[in-house]
């Protein structure tokens, strides 16, 4: 599961930042912890993933599950990418 987990932190970062020094400080944990996280797969603990659902709430159910619900605000990053093209094309919705 750790490697799932990771993946996910990894989709979060290369959707809401410039790299990982930028989301190590939106977080509050080391660049060199999130570094070894990433490339290792190691589980991150508790506190990592509490940080990244405070700063980034809309990812909450999919980093913890898996799943979405837009209608509830909960998407993946793909969703929220999507969404930010539609928005520049002038096809979007919202």
């Amino acid at each position: 599961m750790s490697s799932k987990l990771t993946e996910k932190i990894r989709r979060i970062r290369e959707a809401e930042t410039s790299g990982r020094a930028e989301f190590s400080q939106l977080i509050g944990i080391p660049k060199k912890t999130l570094e070894n996280i990433e490339l290792t797969g190691r589980a991150p603990k508790g506190e990592m993933l509490e940080a990244i659902c405070q700063q980034w709430p809309k990812y909450t159910l999919w980093l913890m599950t898996g799943q979405t619900d837009e209608g509830c605000g909960q998407v993946s990053p793909e969703i929220e990418r999507a969404r930010r093209e539609l928005k520049q094309t002038g096809t979007g919705t919202n």
